[in-house]
């Protein structure tokens, strides 16, 4: 059963349709019922898409593959994230190297960390995004280094995850939502779960 706060989506079997165990254990932090169903599709979007329109599209793509499985009483999660920075998405890595590149150009500057939200059933769906500010120290190559060779970050956008060892010594301040750069904005998934058909 629901929280309390959440029980008018009894009626919906919630699935989260990502395989990040971070996501997983966000959602799970709502006390409500879900089931985790991995959803494939390429990661590519439109060129002319920037900045917040890319994981809005990405989390709605998502949702677009899965709507074949959509029951009537299907309530489905879907969410892409992505780091913003100077005009470029760096997505996950595709290598160290790859990685290397990306934590150097992260260090000592600010970047965005964005994720889009998609929240569907047959009948409805309701896409939104939030913005996370993230606010780098200057990082060492041996930083990097000691990070990507004990931490591996390559399934993660932006190749670090702010939970991580590089999150503690790195990441000087966040304005915005923390859970964001995590991978799910649960504070304002919780609300428009909230508003749902209320």
């Amino acid at each position: 059963m629901a929280a309390q706060t959440l029980s008018h989506l009894d009626k919906y079997h919630i699935i989260l349709g990502s395989q990040s165990p971070r996501r997983q254990e966000l959602l799970s932090g709502l006390n409500i019922p879900f089931e985790v169903h991995n959803i494939n599709v390429e990661e590519t979007y439109p060129s002319q898409l920037v900045g917040v329109d890319i994981p809005m599209y990405l989390a709605e793509k998502k949702a677009k593959a899965f709507s074949k499985k959509m029951t009537i009483d299907t309530l489905l999660i879907t969410a892409d994230t992505i780091v913003w920075h100077e005009g470029s998405v760096f997505n996950k890595p595709k290598d160290k190297a790859d990685a290397v590149r990306m934590l150097n150009a992260l260090s000592g500057k600010t970047h965005e960390v964005i994720t889009g939200v998609c929240i569907s059933t047959i009948s409805k769906r309701k896409t939104f995004h939030v913005i996370t500010e993230v606010h780098f120290a200057k990082l060492t190559a041996q930083e990097i280094d000691y990070y990507l060779e004990n931490y591996k970050p390559y399934d993660k956008a932006g190749a670090y995850g702010v939970q991580e060892w590089i999150g503690f010594v790195g990441v000087e301040h966040i304005e915005g939502s923390y859970f964001n750069v995590m991978g799910l904005p649960i504070q304002r998934l919780y609300t428009e779960l909230k508003r749902w058909e209320k």
